[in-house]
């Protein structure tokens, strides 16, 4: 089997469309890849679980877990002159809104719309964030042939390339959290053809940025005895703090937290050390914010670790993150998974 290209796989996952509850398409396209790696099954909330294998009698079973879905707008009604107003999905930095390109995902198919921004000559006083009840969509209709063509519930994203930077980074929208679907998908490569005992599936479930309910659900089919979930955290730019960052190019972030396994977390940084990953860690006091949350409580309970990518831009249409650094997120995870899984 060719060896995964995890740039050009990350540039068509982060291009495809998949606002959470909307996934169908990003789905779809990640299981075309996934079915040479295992049996590929689809949930009723919509997440691809790959089974790369089951596990022996009383031997380990692990879940490489990703969220699939982005952050995106939903269309809640027209106005009487064929403006759309919505609601987030998701979490947004509503100073981004404003003059926005975007398109409107309707079952006749994809409406090119941009957000009404008044010109700075009309403005009174210094300009402030929007707040989404001021918030219009303008796709050039009048109200009856928008109602044509537009109904409540379609979901609206950015209108944004997905770019290959120098040095290796690549931007777009998605990125939160593609990169980690492709890190967990890779990782899958590298381990498929072990012969070995223990058990292994990957999931790139759904709903994350609204609740986490896909990885629920998951977690309860995969019944796993560990768990790693895979997220972005915070890549250092200029304008944040370091010490609240992760650095590019600096490995994967391995987490500590109450809510994870202490073993999971030192294995993880002994075997990046092993393995010579580069790798960081980050404490957590409380509530994660990641699927790990709802996964860690599934069936009797899981053990459950949390790797995160650093990633600069964390909710905007313009994500940015290293290659490398999704690269070695796998490695971590494909050496972790056999000295774990063989462990007794």
């Amino acid at each position: 089997m060719k060896t995964m290209n995890c740039k050009d796989l990350l540039m068509r996952l982060s291009s495809a469309v998949g606002v959470s509850g909307r996934e169908n398409s990003v789905v779809a396209l990640a299981a075309e890849e996934m079915r040479a790696l295992g049996e590929v099954s689809i949930s009723p909330l919509g997440d691809l679980i790959c089974t790369i294998r089951r596990p022996e009698e009383g031997q380990k079973n692990f879940m490489l877990d990703a969220h699939v879905d982005e952050i995106g707008m939903i269309v809640n009604w027209i106005d009487d002159e064929g403006f759309l107003k919505v609601s987030p999905v998701g979490g947004f930095d509503r100073s981004l809104l404003l003059a926005s390109q975007v398109s409107v995902h309707t079952q006749q198919g994809d409406l090119p719309g941009f957000i009404c921004s008044i010109p700075p000559h009309l403005q009174s006083g210094e300009a402030k964030n929007p707040q989404f009840e001021d918030i219009y969509i303008d796709i050039g209709y009048t109200k009856e042939e928008a109602e044509k063509r537009v109904q409540p519930g379609d979901v609206v994203t950015f209108v944004t390339p997905t770019r290959e930077m120098h040095g290796g980074f690549i931007c777009g929208k998605a990125i939160d959290n593609r990169s980690s679907c492709v890190a967990v998908m890779y990782a899958a490569q590298l381990l498929k053809d072990e012969n070995q005992p223990y058990g292994l599936t990957v999931t790139l479930t759904t709903r994350e940025e609204v609740g986490g309910m896909g990885a629920q659900a998951a977690a309860y089919t995969v019944n796993p005895t560990h768990a790693i979930t895979v997220d972005v955290g915070f890549g250092w730019t200029p304008d944040c703090k370091k010490e609240q960052c992760g650095t590019f190019g600096g490995g994967p972030i391995i987490a500590f937290g109450s809510l994870l396994d202490g073993e999971m977390s030192r294995a993880l940084v002994k075997t990046a050390q092993e393995a010579g990953i580069p790798h960081q860690t980050e404490a957590m006091g409380g509530g994660t914010g990641t699927n790990a949350d709802h996964i860690l409580t599934a069936r009797g309970g899981v053990k459950t670790g949390i790797l995160s990518i650093p990633q600069g831009y964390m909710h905007t249409p313009v994500e940015k993150i290293l290659v490398e650094d999704i690269e070695n997120t796998a490695r971590l995870l494909a050496a972790y998974v056999t000295k774990e899984g063989n462990r007794k």
